[in-house]
């Protein structure tokens, strides 16, 4: 065959290999790309998979477990942080600290007495809180919800969530009051927070 084609058969048939080849290759490159890419996405979540997967089996969707647990037993969860880093240290910990902070027995029986108040205002508030947040709940659940109970309800959830920060903020206002300004710079060391800050004065009354 390659003697019937003349000077220009070897040619030919050379360039026809090669194009071949070069087809092959680029054929056999896209398959490994495509392997390389699936076996990256196995293991992967969807992108529209939503990061409250799991959270549908809640008893109250939008409160985790410890959330419910936290408001049940007026814990903080956070209320009062523009007090707490901004140097007005809570009753909690100011008596957990006590022995540090060197606390007089009128300074210790005084925190006590606004930790007591704090707790059992804010017990009263989470439990009203957490049986909203249910009734929010069920009502979308048995989809008997509509714009105007969905209004009423947030407004009162959020009432009280303001409540609660109110109680816990205030609490911390009421504890400064009770250090002196040297009580309040090893408080704020001891729980982590920095250098402190300079108040100018004492708060020992």
């Amino acid at each position: 065959m390659l003697g019937c084609c003349g000077p220009f058969g070897h040619l030919f048939m050379r360039a026809f290999y090669v194009s071949v080849l070069a087809a092959l290759a680029v054929a056999a490159s896209g398959l490994v790309l495509r392997s390389v890419a699936g076996a990256a996405s196995v293991g992967e979540p969807s992108k529209v998979e939503s990061p409250y997967r799991g959270q549908q089996t809640r008893a109250i969707k939008a409160l985790s477990p410890q959330q419910i647990d936290d408001y049940l037993n007026g814990r903080g969860l956070g209320y009062a942080k523009a007090a707490e880093l901004n140097h007005y240290p809570g009753p909690r910990h100011v008596l957990d600290l006590a022995g540090e902070l060197e606390l007089t027995s009128r300074q210790t029986d005084k925190s006590q007495l606004i930790f007591a108040a704090m707790n059992a205002e804010a017990v009263a508030l989470g439990k009203r809180l957490v049986e909203k947040e249910s009734e929010l709940d069920q009502q979308f659940a048995n989809e008997s919800i509509d714009e105007s109970s969905l209004r009423e309800l947030l407004t009162e959830i959020g009432g009280l969530e303001a409540e609660l920060r109110y109680v816990h903020l205030s609490a911390h206002l009421k504890q400064k009051a009770l250090l002196t300004g040297r009580q309040v710079h090893i408080y704020d060391r001891l729980r982590g927070y920095g250098m402190p800050h300079a108040t100018g004065h004492d708060h020992n009354h």
